[in-house]
C-alpha cells in the first residue's frame, strides 16, 4: 500500500508544533536495520531453525526456566541476540528522529521495549532513554544473590547457530559466582532486576512533566505486548498528540492524530520530505 503523502505531511506539521519528541519504539523499528521481528512462532523460528526442530516457542526458550534447566540452550539463544545487536548498523530513521529532538525546545526521549541498545549505538543520549523490559547489554545474578546489575561488555559468546548452543564459558556473576543471565524482562519471570528500568522511568517522568506540546512518534508497536502502545496513550492523556507508524496496526484514535500505514523507515523517510 503506497504512503498517504497528506498523513505524511500532516505528521511533519505536528514536529512543527511540538515543544517535545517522544520515541515510542517497539521491535518492528529494528526490522529495517535487518533485525528479526519475532512476531509469533513462525518469525521467531524462521530466525532460529534448531528451535524449530524443537518446537521450542519463544515464551519457552525466553525465561528464567530455561536458564535453570538448560543454561547452554539460553545463552545460545540470548548470545545470539547479544552479537547481532553488537554488529547491527542502526537504521537512517534514527538519525531523522534525533534530528527532529534535537530542533526543539525541550529535546526528546525515547521509551522502548526493544533491549537490542539501538538507540545508544544510534548516538541518543543515555539518561534519555527508558528500555521498559531491560537490555540485553546488562547482567545480573540469575539466583539473585544480589540486587546487582553490571555491563555485559566483558561477555563474548561464541554459539554454534546450527543448534542454538553456547559454546564459550558462561557468564558468572562476580559476587556469588552462579550463573549469569541478561538484565531483561522474560516470560514467567520473578527475579528480573528492575532498578535501572525503574531509575530511567524516574526520569523520563521528570521530563515529561516539563513539556506542553508533547508528540509521541510511535514507530512498530503492536498490541500483541502492548507495552509501547499503553505508554503512549498515557502521554495522549496528558495533552499529547501522536503519529502512528505501522505497516498493519496504523488507526490512531483520534482526527487530529495521524496514523501511517507504512514500515518505520519508510514513514520516516515519507515525513522528512516535508521539512
Amino acid at each position: 500500500m503506497p504512503i498517504d503523502l497528506t498523513q505524511a505531511e500532516r505528521a511533519a506539521e505536528l514536529i512543527a508544533q511540538a515543544d517535545g519528541l517522544v520515541i515510542a519504539a517497539g521491535a518492528g523499528l529494528g526490522v529495517d536495520s535487518g533485525l528479526p521481528d519475532f512476531r509469533g512462532n513462525e518469525g521467531f523460528w524462521k530466525a532460529y531453525p534448531a528451535l524449530a526442530q524443537a518446537r521450542m516457542e519463544f515464551s519457552s526458550v525466553a525465561s528464567p526456566q530455561t536458564f535453570h534447566a538448560d543454561p547452554a540452550l539460553a545463552w545460545g539463544f540470548y548470545g545470539h541476540r547479544l552479537a547481532l545487536y553488537r554488529a547491527t548498523v542502526p537504521h537512517e530513521g534514527f538519525a531523522l528522529l534525533r534530528a527532529w529532538g534535537d530542533a526543539m525546545d525541550q529535546g526528546s526521549f525515547v521509551f522502548t521495549s526493544n533491549v537490542d541498545g539501538q538507540f545508544q549505538k544510534a548516538g541518543f543520549e543515555e539518561r534519555a532513554i527508558h528500555e521498559c523490559h531491560g537490555s540485553i547489554h546488562h547482567l545480573q545474578c540469575l539466583q539473585p544473590c544480589c540486587s546487582k546489575i553490571w555491563p555485559a561488555d566483558e561477555f563474548t559468546p561464541d554459539v554454534d547457530a546450527s543448534a542454538c548452543r553456547l559454546r564459550s564459558a558462561l557468564p558468572r556473576c562476580p559476587d556469588c559466582g552462579g550463573l549469569a543471565r541478561p538484565n531483561i524482562l522474560m516470560f514467567g519471570d520473578w527475579d528480573w532486576i528492575e532498578r535501572r528500568s525503574a531509575l530511567q522511568a524516574a526520569r523520563l517522568e521528570s521530563w515529561l512533566e516539563q513539556l506542553r506540546r508533547p508528540l509521541v512518534i510511535e514507530l512498530g508497536a503492536g498490541t500483541a505486548i502492548p507495552s509501547v502502545r499503553h505508554f503512549g496513550h498515557r502521554v495522549l492523556q496528558r495533552g499529547g498528540r501522536m503519529v502512528r507508524i505501522n505497516p498493519r496496526e496504523f488507526a490512531v484514535g483520534s482526527a487530529a492524530d495521524v496514523g501511517m500505514a507504512a514500515g518505520a523507515l519508510e514513514g520516516l523517510r515519507a515525513i522528512a520530505k516535508y521539512f
